[in-house]
């Protein structure tokens, strides 16, 4: 069975600092992109960053760029997303996905684009 779990959400200070997990299982990790995603209430879901498994590298949205990392283990199959400097804006369910690059290109912002979702973890960052 394929899992995506995250976890690590919570309330916190503006200012402050989270870090979330995405635990996979069921299925090939290595060879997947793993995407954050995030969808505040009332707004379309937007891609916050992905971990890409065919260039090696994370690459962020400008919107967290200097605040927000991803780092993947592929021996413990998780990604995490550190959150720091965290804004009330950044208040959202963050989700994890993963891609597989069937067409080359493996990281993506169009959510339909994603295989496997997990069921997300609330981040709630008061001011």
């Amino acid at each position: 069975e394929v899992q995506l779990v995250e976890s690590g959400g919570g309330l916190v200070q503006a200012g402050g600092s989270l870090r979330l997990s995405c635990v996979a299982s069921g299925f090939t990790f290595d060879d997947y992109a793993i995407t954050w995603f995030r969808q505040a209430p009332g707004k379309e879901r937007e891609g916050v960053g992905c971990y890409s498994s065919r260039d090696g590298f994370a690459h962020l949205a400008d919107f967290v760029k200097g605040r927000f990392t991803i780092s993947r283990d592929n021996v413990k199959d998780v990604v995490y997303l550190q959150m720091n400097s965290l804004k009330p804006e950044d208040t959202a369910v963050y989700y994890c996905a993963a891609r597989y690059p069937w067409y080359g290109s493996d990281c993506s912002d169009e959510a339909h684009e994603y295989d496997y979702w997990g069921q997300g973890t609330s981040v709630t960052v008061s001011s």
